[in-house]
């Protein structure tokens, strides 16, 4: 598959779903598959230390292009999980090491 082909495949993904269980949120894509990273990375800390109610309170972008808590004023993009890229903090600090 050419780059520009799975660009466009990851383009046409996105969030249909989202539950927590076992210290992880996963994301249901709309492609059938579920994305399950652990609370515990440093980009998630803001969701982590969300109460359980303030968890569920999420809401999707079009689409499904992004997941966003309005109560906590934070979010993310799909499109970085699927490419397994580090994402940033929402100060801006991200951690390609891990």
């Amino acid at each position: 598959m050419s780059t520009l082909a799975a660009k466009t495949v990851r383009a046409e993904v996105g969030a249909a779903g989202v539950r927590f269980a076992d210290d992880r949120i996963y994301i249901a894509l709309t492609d059938s598959r579920e994305l399950g990273p652990p609370l515990d990375l440093p980009w998630l800390k803001w969701l982590a230390d969300a109460t359980p109610e303030q968890r569920a309170r999420w809401s999707l972008e079009p689409r499904g292009f992004a997941v966003y808590w309005d109560e906590l004023d934070n979010g993310f993009e799909v499109a970085p999980l699927l490419t397994a890229q580090p994402m940033k903090s929402q100060t801006g600090q991200g951690n390609p090491s891990q």
